[in-house]
């Protein structure tokens, strides 16, 4: 069907919006792109004031660390068939295979599944095939592109980063799933309240929500404290000190982010007709069945995208990890500005770019295992408030 000419967009307005959306796709790439390349540069080559010198790594290829055409080619098409089968496989192999109820479980189990595959592909399977391969070709094999993994083994062996990927991980999970928890809970119960109240308690809500978080730190930082003192009654002798640990983290991040996770939640649950509520309680349902067999399968895609930003804030969150948190279950964002806080030499600022790289690489895994899902809470949430 075609689209009357007075309703056309002119083709110098098309131009100017694509060339716009380009650039600025481009701006937000780059700083990604340049830390991804110095990463895998010698510091000679990653500090180089000639762009091109960090970008192929002369000095990387003459120690015998880079990458031939084959490995190139090779390496974009399997990180190409990986996406592809991120972004269309595997959705329907986690809806196919997911227990009754259990979807959320599954996605989690996909998503460890498949950073372990691409763990085990591009760090184990393919650098021991391609030098098999290049052997054989000889000289064509000879590397055109510097290439070194040497800082990631640094800071993931001998700086054991992996702790506190592990504390990372422990913070995440715990806001996560008490965020959603009680976020599900309330905001389905305050979408489906027709009293006033709930409007001023969303509205207090996001008052508690814009205060600074170094204010509530500050608050909560006299009961970490002392909450050994405080448990000893309850917990005799072995009651433990919070400060210091990811429980207090956890505490703190769930109080900044509830109030934004109920209300999201609520504005999608608005989204679900309430006669689905009542068909449910007509067949025999509870107000509780009815939520957990009838609302909650059509809500995780709402689900998903409020998990994706809670997880977000635990995960790059600095201020309150760094402030509450000691040097042995530090998370990762704080142990970065770690390299920078003593006297570092270019090895330990390369380092430190590579922890950089790493912790993107989780984000990048979450959003291709999760994007339809995302996409689909985003559109359902941004319909209906």
């Amino acid at each position: 069907m075609s689209v009357p000419k007075a309703l056309q967009t002119p083709l110098s307005l098309r131009l100017s919006s694509s060339a716009f959306i380009v650039i600025w796709c481009l701006i937000a790439a780059f700083p990604i792109f340049w830390i991804a390349v110095m990463s895998i540069k010698v510091p000679i080559d990653a500090f180089a004031p000639n762009p091109v010198n960090v970008v192929f790594g002369p000095k990387t290829i003459a120690d015998g660390k880079g990458l031939s055409i084959p490995d190139i080619v090779i390496g974009v098409l399997a990180l190409y068939f990986f996406a592809r089968f991120c972004m269309r496989n595997l959705p329907q192999l986690v809806s196919r295979h997911s227990p009754l109820g259990l979807v959320a479980l599954g996605w989690l189990a996909a998503a460890l599944l498949t950073g372990l595959a691409f763990a085990l592909i591009f760090v184990i399977v393919l650098p021991a095939v391609m030098q098999v391969i290049n052997g054989v070709l000889g000289s064509f094999g000879n590397p055109v592109l510097g290439f070194t993994a040497e800082h990631y083994q640094a800071v993931w062996v001998d700086n054991k980063f992996y702790r506190n990927f592990i504390n990372s991980l422990i913070v995440t999970t715990g806001v996560v799933t008490v965020s959603l928890t009680v976020g599900t809970l309330a905001g389905y119960g305050l979408a489906r309240s027709g009293s006033n109240v709930a409007f001023w308690i969303l509205i207090g809500a996001l008052i508690f929500r814009s205060l600074p978080h170094s204010v509530l730190v500050a608050g909560y930082l006299p009961v970490f404290i002392n909450s050994a003192e405080i448990l000893k009654p309850i917990l005799g002798e072995n009651a433990p000190t919070l400060y210091g640990q990811p429980l207090a983290v956890i505490a703190v991040l769930v109080s900044i982010n509830q109030p934004f996770t109920i209300w999201m939640l609520r504005s999608f649950f608005h989204n679900i007709p309430a006669d689905l509520d009542e068909a449910a309680r007509v067949d025999g349902c509870t107000h509780f069945q009815a939520f957990r067999w009838v609302i909650m399968p059509v809500m995780w895609p709402g689900v998903i995208t409020t998990g994706l930003f809670s997880f977000l804030l635990a995960y790059n969150d600095f201020l309150v990890t760094s402030l509450l948190l000691d040097a042995q279950n530090q998370t990762m964002v704080p142990a970065i500005a770690g390299y920078f806080n003593r006297e570092t030499t270019t090895t330990d600022q390369v380092e430190a770019v590579a922890a950089a790289v790493s912790i993107t690489a989780p984000l990048f895994l979450l959003v291709m295992v999760f994007q339809r899902q995302i996409v689909s809470g985003l559109t359902a949430g941004a319909v209906k408030g």
